[in-house]
């Protein structure tokens, strides 16, 4: 997250195709070498970015999205809870987190959609970002993932989408930015206590309701 907007990380293209266009971090696979050593490597090469756990998002490999020819790629994905450093390399001319409503990205919520569209004529100084070969597909799959796992927070481990203790305010929070609306907090917090989602940090319980700390009921 940034301030109020998913931050979404982009490389700049050093070489042709696409040369000067952003795109999402990536590479070809070396011979023997497994897909998810691959996309780790590649974060690292091209980022700067290392150690993370990344889940594997799916396959994408429609007929013209890379002009050198028919490639198919295998994305992965994951949620950082705070902006991390980054790093140009390989062949990427520069690296940086861009809002995720400065995106042509088609693919998300309704709410989300008309949000984007006020935040653009609220700041149409901004350039738009310019995805290279078929990203902004891939970028809107990630969203519907991340909104699923809104869904269903406690199905995986695979990233955490908050810090692993945090009021009902502020998981409220997450998801009225992720999701683009407004959701009411009588409502919202009885699905999360009342069915198990999130349960009280400790066993005390604060004076104040607002400044009760939670965490994921998981085992």
């Amino acid at each position: 997250m940034r301030a109020d907007d998913l931050a979404v990380l982009l490389i700049q293209r050093r070489d042709d195709p696409f040369k000067g266009q952003w795109a999402l971090p990536g590479g070809f696979v070396d011979e023997n070498e497994p897909l998810q050593r691959a996309a780790v490597r590649e974060l690292d090469e091209e980022a700067g970015l290392s150690g993370l756990r990344l889940e594997q998002l799916g396959a994408f490999g429609d007929p013209g999205r890379d002009p050198r020819g028919h490639t198919v790629t295998v994305a992965w994905m994951t949620f950082l809870l705070s902006e991390a450093a980054t790093s140009a390399g390989d062949d990427a001319a520069a690296v940086g987190w861009h809002p995720f409503r400065s995106l042509e990205v088609a693919s998300r919520t309704k709410a989300a959609a008309a949000k984007a569209t006020r935040a653009r004529a609220a700041t149409r100084k901004s350039a738009r970002v310019k995805l290279a070969f078929d990203h902004a597909q891939i970028i809107a799959a990630a969203y519907r993932r991340l909104c699923q796992h809104l869904d269903d927070p406690l199905r995986t481990r695979a990233f955490d989408l908050l810090p692993s203790r945090f009021t009902l305010a502020e998981l409220r929070h997450l998801y009225e930015l992720v999701l683009g609306r407004a959701l009411p907090p009588r409502t919202f917090n009885r699905r999360f206590v009342e069915h198990g989602i999130v349960v009280p940090a400790s066993a005390k319980p604060t004076k104040k309701a607002a400044a009760q700390l939670y965490r994921w009921n998981r085992l």
